[in-house]
């Protein structure tokens, strides 16, 4: 190469052999895979576990609002009873256990509606509120109601309240096992509000 002459690079040329153009080739792209398959699933869990709370709110109520009893005597003119309706926290037990198995009934069409429309977040929303005010109903009748059948089991001797359990063995049972449905219902509204706060999070 002499001095003076320009230096010449040859560039690969970008059409394809025979004159032809080269296209350019797509990109394809993957998109992740939805999370509606996991919402439904938790749906029909949630479906699933208010049906479970139903039953026991309802058998809660129910055992408590049939909670009585009579110690047989020799005469009909002289007789001990007990009865829920006595104590204004068994009345108030029964009333709020009602209240929350009615609500339970009343929530399964919203839940079904989860079902079908997964990434349904304002209805998701709702149920979560009501849950946590069911939940915050539950708890305080069933604990409202267990310290007063922790009177009736072992009494409280510095008030001179004697323990009526030995005497009232049905009425104890029953109000007994009602205490225990109400606290499984709060153990299914905690899960529900877990589930709830979940689903919402992968909408």
């Amino acid at each position: 190469m002499k001095s003076g002459d320009s230096a010449t690079i040859d560039v690969p040329d970008s059409t394809a052999s025979g004159g032809a153009t080269a296209k350019g080739k797509g990109v394809t792209v993957v998109a992740a895979p939805r999370a509606g398959g996991w919402n439904k699933g938790v749906a029909i869990f949630d479906f699933i576990l208010r049906l479970c709370a139903i039953v026991t709110a309802l058998a809660a109520a129910a055992a408590m609002g049939t909670s009585d009893e009579t110690l047989p005597f020799f005469t009909q003119f002289f007789q001990f009873q007990a009865s829920y309706d006595d104590l204004p926290t068994f009345q108030f037990f029964v009333i709020a256990m009602a209240i929350v198995g009615g609500y339970l009934v009343l929530s399964l069409p919203f839940s079904i509606v989860c079902i079908i429309r997964t990434h349904a977040a304002g209805l998701r929303m709702l149920l979560l509120v009501l849950d946590a005010m069911a939940l915050t109903l539950t708890t305080a009748a069933g604990a409202a109601a267990a310290a007063i059948v922790y009177l009736a089991h072992n009494g409280n001797p510095n008030t001179n309240w004697l323990a009526i359990c030995q005497q009232f063995g049905d009425f104890c049972q029953k109000v007994s096992g009602a205490v225990v449905a109400s606290m499984v219902t709060a153990v299914v509204f905690v899960v529900l509000v877990i589930v709830s706060a979940m689903a919402l999070r992968r909408t």
